[in-house]
């Protein structure tokens, strides 16, 4: 039964009513659906992804801290046995007892030690022969054909992984070492352990914390168990068997145990919770130390925002009917009472009744009868003249395949993603497509047959109408990177494109400007120089923190050392001596070079760091270097001081290197509100070979991109080089802050 036969002769109000309800209900329903299960899938999409990032990441975590930590006990056991060798050589140079007494109490004393359950330290001589192990078979052999061997003779000192075979073994397991070369006897004492065993020389709490810190949602956690069902590392249950505690069920567990990694979904109940949750996991298997990473999270939780959704989606429908009812007979009636005016001329032009020459009456509504007045307009048109109908049916032709032609062309550029506007060539807008109104807010109902002036910021003014005189000399503006302000106000960056469209003779009749938003590239950019520069600070932390008091401690045990061996051997005290110029040449590098990878940092603020870039500009360069500072500039943004102060870094490198100035200033100042920064340089300036596209330039420039600066270069042989740098005083602060 075909529902519309039933309102054929209903009134077109209520055919109007009708099919655009049932339109509506079908369209907000399916686009409903679609829309719910996209975003449930993306959901799923996101927190699986989220989850098994967060998993990957502590797999990483937990492999680097077992690792380390295995290193730092390794060198810890081989570094104790080296004092104690060489406090039995001290003696045995003091006379209290003789070599071979010095060397038995030594091989004794190593012998008796285990690592683990089956590690143990063994001592070989600098050629790879086996003098000292547990397994006395094995002492006097030359073991210097294995490919381990040749590397720790080439060390010496240091830490090794590698695969080894006992006889009594099937095969090869993976094995760890760490050496202490004792040069007078020609020892290397090596600590070994095997990987298997790894996990009983783990310290947990090197990486708890880091664990238990993830969450995913509002309950979601991660957490670490082995094989045998033992939680290691869980914020209520560390420290239990799963399998042993009868308030949950081990099913679960034996297959996520079974399946090694992957994901399941489980129903769970911590002990502080009223009830059983369903819950998703995503799982990974360390094999050395049998353990199982996981991060999960509770489902309801993941599918929360789907159940708003689905309400606003009901609501909105109901609000959009209400409203919808009364539209559909406002427009009816706009079109009723045209029709009824039209056939009440009808009536009174035609008097002589309708001809054979007509069309058949499908209903009897409005239409109808409207086609009643055409059957009776059509005999009346026979009379015309034949000539005036060939004429006519000429230019039908002729519009209709210049429509077809314009219709193409439009539909291709509506069709296209990116931005297009169409000037003419007096720079009003004869046309944008939707693209243009989507990504910038204008509509071509109050932008056509104006100018866009508002359209392009005040800082790109002068590259714009720069592209304006290359479109209008008839050539392809190559891709520019620039930005547009949207009707909001935003700045938006953008990429264009423009030439010039000519009539059939030639002549320009206007330009087409082709843009493109490149704005969450500009965003990821800044995020990798973001995140270059967090690392950059964490590896200067971790020279400055760590390393330069692990130093400082070894200047003052070799002062200890010069102490004890005084009056006992020249050499020794000379050798004290030189041992401790050394480590504080290398504190004094480690500082150098962690100032180096955060400045800033270091420095407390953007002038603080400048005024030491001036003082080892003078001191290291002889160069008279000056800063001249505004003290009422407060810079807020931290990207903004790092990227600052790596330009001027930079043009002072330039000036210095390649231009063998004699005199820089830098200078920040305030003007109405513009920030300005710049760097002047007596120097010879730049190359004209250069063309201002050299490595340290374009990096330049790509700073002062990043933090929404322009950059200016002037360069001079007689003068030097001038480098400018203007932002708005907006952008010093941190819209995050």
């Amino acid at each position: 039964m075909n529902p519309f036969g039933l309102i054929k002769n209903f009134p077109i109000r209520y055919k109007l009513l009708f099919i655009y309800s049932f339109c509506f209900l079908i369209i907000i329903s399916l686009s409903s659906l679609i829309i719910y299960f996209i975003v449930k899938d993306n959901v799923e999409k996101n927190i699986e992804r989220e989850l098994q990032n967060s998993t990957s990441a502590i797999l990483n975590n937990v492999k680097t801290a077992v690792s380390v930590s295995i290193k730092n006990r390794l060198r810890g056991v081989a570094e104790k046995n080296y004092d104690i060798i060489q406090h039995l050589y001290d003696r045995q140079r003091a006379g209290d007892i003789s070599l071979e007494e010095a060397k038995m109490r030594a091989a004794e004393i190593i012998l008796c030690q285990q690592i683990g359950i089956t590690g143990y330290i063994c001592i070989l001589d600098g050629k790879g022969r086996v003098l000292k192990h547990p397994k006395k078979s094995l002492e006097g052999l030359d073991i210097s054909d294995h490919q381990f061997v040749r590397e720790m003779i080439a060390k010496k000192n240091g830490y090794i992984e590698y695969s080894w075979k006992n006889p009594e073994d099937d095969f090869a397991r993976p094995k760890a070492l760490y050496i202490n070369y004792f040069k007078p006897w020609d020892w290397m004492i090596t600590v070994s352990s095997y990987r298997k065993e790894f996990s009983k020389l783990v310290e947990i709490n090197d990486f708890k914390e880091n664990i238990l810190s993830l969450r995913f949602g509002k309950t979601g956690y991660s957490y670490v168990m082995d094989t045998k069902g033992n939680v290691i590392i869980h914020p209520e249950l560390a420290g239990i068997n799963v399998f042993d505690d009868s308030r949950f069920p081990d099913k679960f567990f034996r297959n996520m145990l079974k399946k090694k990694n992957g994901k399941l979904i489980y129903s769970w109940k911590n002990p502080k919770d009223a009830k059983h949750r369903k819950k998703l996991v995503i799982f990974n298997y360390i094999p050395e130390y049998e353990w199982i990473v996981a991060s999960s999270s509770y489902l309801d939780e993941i599918y929360f925002p789907l159940g708003t959704i689905k309400h606003f989606i009901i609501l909105v429908g109901m609000a959009a009917l209400v409203v919808f009812i009364p539209i559909s007979f406002v427009l009816s009636s706009t079109i009723t009472k045209p029709l009824r005016s039209l056939m009440n001329r009808f009536n009174q032009d035609i008097a002589g009744g309708f001809s054979n020459r007509s069309v058949k009456m499908e209903s009897s509504d409005e239409v109808g009868q409207l086609t009643f007045y055409y059957n009776s307009f059509m005999d009346k048109l026979e009379t015309y003249d034949r000539e005036l109908l060939s004429e006519i049916q000429d230019r039908r032709q002729a519009q209709e395949a210049l429509k077809e032609s314009e219709e193409k062309y439009r539909s291709v550029m509506e069709a296209v993603p990116d931005p297009i506007v169409v000037y003419d060539m007096e720079g009003m807008v004869t046309y944008m497509n939707p693209a243009f109104t989507k990504v910038f807010g204008y509509t071509p109902e109050d932008s056509l047959g104006k100018t866009m002036d508002h359209f392009v910021p005040r800082a790109h003014w002068k590259e714009t109408m720069e592209g304006i005189g290359t479109i209008l000399k008839g050539e392809i503006l190559p891709r520019v990177v620039t930005k547009r302000k949207a009707r909001n106000g935003r700045l938006i960056d953008v990429t264009t494109r423009g030439s010039v469209y000519r009539d059939k003779n030639g002549n320009p009749l206007g330009s087409v400007i082709t843009h493109r938003d490149v704005s969450e590239v500009k965003r990821l950019e800044k995020a990798i120089m973001e995140t270059g520069e967090k690392e950059r600070q964490a590896i200067g932390n971790d020279l400055h923190d760590d390393l330069c008091p692990h130093l400082i401690g070894i200047e003052g045990l070799t002062k200890v050392l010069k102490k004890k061996a005084a009056g006992q051997s020249s050499d020794a005290a000379r050798l004290s001596d030189q041992i401790t110029e050394l480590i504080k040449e290398a504190i004094s590098k480690t500082r150098r070079l962690a100032r180096g990878l955060c400045p800033v940092y270091y420095n407390h603020g953007l002038v603080s760091s400048l005024e030491d870039l001036v003082t080892n500009t003078r001191i290291l360069h002889q160069v008279d270097c000056r800063l001249k500072a505004d003290d009422k500039i407060q810079i807020n943004n931290h990207m903004v001081t790092i990227n600052l102060y790596h330009i001027a870094g930079e043009a002072v490198r330039n000036a210095i290197r390649h231009g063998h100035a004699t005199h820089i200033d830098i200078s920040m100042e305030v003007r109405e509100d513009q920030f300005k920064f710049s760097i002047r340089d007596n120097g010879r300036g730049l190359e004209p070979e250069t063309d201002h596209t050299g490595m340290g330039l374009r990096i330049m420039n790509y700073r002062a991109k990043i933090v929404g600066a322009s950059l200016m270069i002037s360069s001079d042989r007689e003068k030097g080089t001038r480098i400018k740098l203007s932002m708005p005083m907006a952008a010093l602060t941190d819209p995050l802050a």
